[in-house]
């Protein structure tokens, strides 16, 4: 019996595979977080230097290679480079007690926690959709948005280079035969055309009526590209819906923070996380959220 066969025969092994494929990508996923925003940084210096005429001068962001592959993963405290094994997803950070090996410098839980997550979250969608294509789609969807959600709470950024090809590969999927047994995704060319669109837009009317009454920003450019690339992947029927669920958790945790941290009304909080997370559940449990609230009002 094939590999291939073997997990579509046992949704559990199914699934195991896909958890430790996820703790997997979930360590990849914190190069990505913690590398492409200095690698934008450093892409950005050096165009305004070359438009000011100071490249003779521009420091050291050319010296050495910086990408999502090189150089190799160090300790930010001792700069000793970090082995293999301890490296492993999760395992390597308890038994290491969550310090580094050569200095004892403390590593952030926040490695471990997004390992973790990216493995659970892809759990669960091998358990939502079984062994096919759309379980296949689905994991690429969620990585994104892990990643996307994390670089926003940091910096508040959701860059281009993994928003824009995120609706792309929603868009080009629309084009396959649409997903056996009513699975979200792919949706059909039409849906996936209007919700990128319609994704795109809706904020983007927001974003200026709101400006335009308080002359203050209310959202960046990049909520605008992944509501488009949410919709290119589920459709312009999930778009409210995703907007609404991101909108209410996204005012609570704001309240919950001004209570009870006494932040600042005006001080800015990320919305691509609330986003992020809305599309997932509307990946996961959109028709079965909407059908719930629809029956609510009998006909």
């Amino acid at each position: 019996m094939s590999l291939a066969a073997l997990l579509a025969a046992s949704p559990a092994l199914f699934t195991g595979t896909c958890l430790v494929l996820g703790l997997v990508i979930g360590s990849f996923l914190n190069v990505v977080i913690h590398r492409l925003p200095i690698m934008l940084e450093r892409h950005w210096r050096a165009q305004c230097a070359e438009v000011s005429g100071e490249v003779a001068t521009l420091p050291a962001v050319s010296e050495a290679r910086y990408n999502l592959v090189v150089p190799r993963s160090a300790c930010p405290g001792c700069r000793a480079p970090i082995a293999a094994w301890h490296n492993i997803p999760v395992l390597s950070y308890l038994l290491l007690r969550g310090r580094c090996a050569s200095c004892g410098a403390r590593i952030s839980p926040r490695y471990p926690l997004v390992e973790a997550l990216t493995g659970l979250l892809s759990a669960l969608v091998a358990w939502k959709f079984g062994f096919g294509w759309p379980a296949l789609a689905a994991l690429v969807l969620t990585w994104f948005l892990i990643a996307l959600a994390a670089i926003d709470i940091d910096h508040q950024l959701l860059p281009d280079s993994l928003t824009l090809p995120l609706m792309w590969i929603g868009l080009v999927l629309s084009l396959l035969t649409p997903a056996p047994g009513g699975a979200p995704v792919p949706v059909d060319p039409r849906a996936s055309l209007i919700g990128a669109a319609a994704g795109y837009l809706s904020l983007w009317a927001i974003y200026h009526v709101f400006r335009a009454l308080t002359a203050k920003e209310g959202m960046g450019y990049g909520d605008f590209k992944l509501l488009a690339a949410l919709g290119a992947w589920l459709g312009w029927q999930m778009l409210l819906p995703t907007v609404l669920i991101a909108a209410a958790v996204g005012a609570v945790v704001g309240i919950v923070l001004i209570v009870a941290r006494r932040r600042s009304g005006s001080v800015p909080i990320a919305f691509g996380p609330f986003l992020a997370a809305a599309g997932w559940l509307m990946l996961m449990f959109g028709h079965q959220l909407v059908g719930l609230y629809l029956g609510l009002f009998p006909p």
